[in-house]
């Protein structure tokens, strides 16, 4: 029995010896996996820390700014937004971008090159380069509006000096960014990325573009400002020359857009020049895109003078010869504040009639809302972020 339990006592004995080296190891082990799983949470603390502290030092340095990381997760939102190509010039085109821009930034504005009044007539002909105002209206639309910059932009020179009276400071900038760069293209981009606006802004062509109109009693006026101030019923506009070639960067945006917006804005002098180009209506028509046509809260006197919203249709139609063209119009339907009518009523302008049985003869979906914004205490004017939403719902 002794030796039995003195060859036990060996073999824990030799138990002990093994096991010991095997239970050190395996403490050692989870010692260092506990060092490592410390070290990566103290780590993940110190970077989360890190980053706040960067935002806060960031915010702190420029407290006018936006939250980057939120700016950050709306723009990678917005980059996710439809395709929209909006085709005009004038206030109407740059009231819509307001607020498109609010929604997706893949968003193309296609601006007429006809307009040959104020600054931008007297840059057209000294310096040679399409009109840049309404392009410059634009980008700032899809601008910051609120930043100094976009202010700036806007700002208009008042002064003794006959040269520069007149001339908006975004107009010259463009213009001197042309000449700097070697084509109005490039300084409209340039212009563009130091706005950082969202989307893009493309002249419908690069071509020295005329507007020119047969009034109802055959005359002829030549002249977008012209035009768009006479009290006559206009008959048909053309543009001289008959066939310019159209922006490359626009026909792309229109063949690869889901929504193709006409308006609004002044049908004469704004909507239709646009569609003046044979090979930008062929891309709107030719393309998959829903074809949305907004039309004015007002009737403009001349151009639009007791025009019905079938009447608008029809002119659009008689200048691009193609009937189904559009596929929707958005009219607005509410009824404007009596003192204000009064006060269009004296400038011979009215609310645009929505005449449902004349519009049949279209195939046209007719989307009826209430739209009207007041603006500046006087002006009737469309409510962008309305507008949006409609086309928005659109694109789905």
């Amino acid at each position: 029995m002794g030796k039995a339990f003195r060859g036990i006592n060996i073999k824990l004995f030799n138990v002990e010896k093994y096991f010991n080296p095997l239970r050190d190891l395996i403490i050692s082990s989870t010692r260092l996996v506990t060092i490592d799983i410390i070290a990566i949470i103290l780590g993940g603390v110190g970077v989360y820390f890190g980053i706040n502290f960067f935002f806060r030092a960031i915010n702190t340095l420029y407290p006018s700014k936006v939250d980057i990381v939120k700016a950050s997760y709306d723009a990678l939102k917005l980059k996710k937004g439809p395709r929209i190509v909006t085709i005009g010039g004038g206030t109407g085109l740059s009231t819509i971008l307001r607020g498109l821009k609010l929604y997706t930034s893949n968003l193309t504005a296609v601006v007429t090159v006809a307009d040959d009044g104020g600054s931008s007539g007297k840059l057209r002909k000294q310096l040679k380069i399409p009109p840049p105002g309404d392009i410059r209206n634009c980008m700032v639309a899809l601008a910051d509006s609120s930043g100094m910059l976009g202010k700036v932009f806007q700002y208009r020179f008042n002064s003794n000096n006959k040269e520069l009276d007149g001339h908006s400071f975004g107009n010259l900038f463009i213009a001197a960014l042309t000449n700097v760069s070697g084509s109005f293209e490039k300084g409209v981009l340039e212009s563009s990325n130091i706005l950082a606006i969202r989307g893009s802004v493309v002249p419908v062509s690069l071509e020295k573009v005329v507007l020119e109109a047969r009034l109802k009693n055959k005359n002829l006026i030549k002249g977008q400002y012209n035009i768009s101030h006479t009290t006559r019923a206009i008959d048909k506009v053309f543009i001289l020359p008959a066939n310019p070639l159209p922006s490359g960067n626009a026909l792309s945006a229109i063949k690869r857009a889901k929504v193709i917006v006409l308006g609004p804005g002044s049908l004469y002098t704004s909507v239709i020049p646009n569609l003046l180009i044979k090979e930008i209506t062929d891309a709107v028509y030719y393309s998959k895109a829903r074809v949305i046509y907004i039309c004015n809260i007002m009737t403009q006197p001349g151009e639009t003078k007791g025009y019905r919203l079938s009447d608008h249709i029809a002119a659009i139609c008689r200048h691009t010869k193609y009937p189904d063209l559009i596929t929707h119009v958005i009219v607005n339907n509410q009824s404007i504040p009596e003192q204000f009518m009064k006060k269009y009523a004296v400038k011979d302008s009215y609310p645009v009639e929505i005449d449902q049985v004349n519009m049949r003869k279209y195939d046209i979906k007719i989307i009826r809302e209430d739209l009207v914004q007041i603006v500046d205490g006087h002006l009737v004017r469309h409510n962008p972020e309305k507008l949006s939403k409609i086309i928005l719902r659109l694109t789905l």
